[in-house]
């Protein structure tokens, strides 16, 4: 580093202004910041907990959406679903016994299943009052049932065309929990209405069928002879070609049920995911501003750092200025102390907030996705705040003359 010491040559030319080199303004700007340690570390800090809520925050909302889009991968956004909605009188409508059979006839449709609601209800035991049954429900369903709506086995077996005609059942994931049975085995019944009904498997939980989580599923023939089920499914599943889910889904009330259609209720499982999804972008977009918010506070703390420094300092910039100094040295070196702090800051928050989305993501079983451009744009704020931050006290520097600034206690 230079500095200019006079303003003409013996040759009486005039010398050109002293310039500092690059490395020359990173060792100036950092040696402030290596003198006071703690200080750095706390202004640091406030810079790096907002980055770090903005970037885990982030980071958290692009794996849960990440998840969403496994999920949905894994089990397809072509299966619709139709229920029998109300009649014009306000009654509980029914769809027909056919309409299983009428909807598989629909071309593009590649498989349908059927779930029907029974009356009956369910007891781990007879010993076990009336009324106590934990509000599990039981339904007749169609064999084909677990490809259809994506149901997986956690243990045992699904019903098949011999137990669908027997007294067996399957259990839903949190059907299983309430009833307390952990396995399955050829002792393992339950009380289904009066009829002692065998265990033969509990599902996964289904995410796509969530309403077959807290029931007991019988076989279709089963219902109707243990039972005394009528044989109209309440809920038909159904899966298509992609390209064709719209297409069915306009004829699906026509179809299951020609005579009534504004009865039947047609949705699409998929986009309740994804509207639970939005919903956790809006809670998202709550958090990156409480992040900005702290942002803004870390922002604060460096102003103030750069500020004491520079009251701390005037002696410093007193002898910098008499030895020739321009103002313009002066403020690059405060600026540039300005942006190390910030800098360091940002880089630890970012760190900071990956490993935050990155624990919290394992404990979900989520992928951990933290996008480029939140690491990229949280380093590129804490720059932005660095430089207004230290804006104002580079200048203040700057202006201090020699003489005042020597002469300062």
């Amino acid at each position: 580093m230079t500095t200019q010491t006079s303003s003409r040559t013996d040759t009486g030319r005039p010398l050109k202004a002293s310039r500092l080199r690059a490395r020359d303004i990173m060792r100036v700007g950092s040696a402030g910041l290596r003198t006071r340690p703690m200080r750095v570390f706390l202004s640091a800090l406030g810079i790096a907990i907002g980055i770090a809520a903005m970037v885990s925050v982030v980071g958290i909302s692009s794996s849960s959406q990440a998840d969403l889009d496994r999920q949905l991968s894994a089990l397809g956004t072509n299966l619709l679903t139709v229920t029998p909605g109300k009649t014009i009188a306000g009654a509980d409508a029914k769809l027909p016994e056919e309409s299983v059979a009428m909807i598989a006839r629909i071309g593009p449709v590649q498989t349908v299943a059927a779930t029907g609601s029974t009356e009956t209800k369910v007891y781990r035991s007879d010993r076990i009052a009336k009324g106590e049954h934990g509000g599990i429900g039981v339904l007749a369903a169609k064999e084909n049932l677990p490809e259809t709506a994506g149901a997986e086995l956690a243990q045992g077996s699904w019903l098949n065309a011999a137990t669908s005609t027997y007294p067996a059942a399957v259990l839903g994931s949190s059907a299983a929990e309430k009833l307390g049975i952990t396995k399955v085995d050829e002792n393992v019944r339950i009380l289904v209405g009066k009829t002692w009904f065998t265990v033969v498997g509990i599902l996964q939980p289904v995410p796509l069928a969530e309403e077959l989580d807290n029931t007991v599923l019988v076989g279709w023939d089963a219902a109707k002879t243990y039972l005394a089920f009528d044989g109209h499914p309440t809920r038909v599943y159904t899966r298509s070609a992609d390209p064709s889910v719209e297409a069915v889904r306009k004829v699906l009330a026509a179809t299951a049920n020609p005579q009534s259609p504004n009865e039947v209720e047609v949705s699409r499982p998929s986009d309740a995911l994804a509207a639970r999804n939005a919903a956790n972008q809006t809670f998202t977009s709550l958090l990156v501003g409480l992040g900005a918010v702290a942002l803004l506070v870390g922002g604060v703390g460096v102003a103030n750092t750069m500020v004491i420094s520079v009251l701390e300092r005037r002696g410093e910039i007193g002898l910098r200025r008499s030895l020739g100094a321009t103002r313009g040295q002066i403020r690059t070196q405060f600026l540039t102390e300005s942006l190390i702090l910030s800098a360091l800051g940002g880089v630890g928050g970012v760190l900071l907030g990956v490993a935050v989305t990155t624990v919290y993501a394992s404990t979900q079983r989520w992928p951990a996705m933290v996008p480029a451009w939140a690491s990229a744009g949280g380093v590129g704020a804490t720059l932005l705040i660095g430089a207004l931050a230290g804006l104002y006290p580079a200048i203040r520097a700057a202006r201090l003359a020699p003489t005042e600034a020597l002469s300062a206690p």
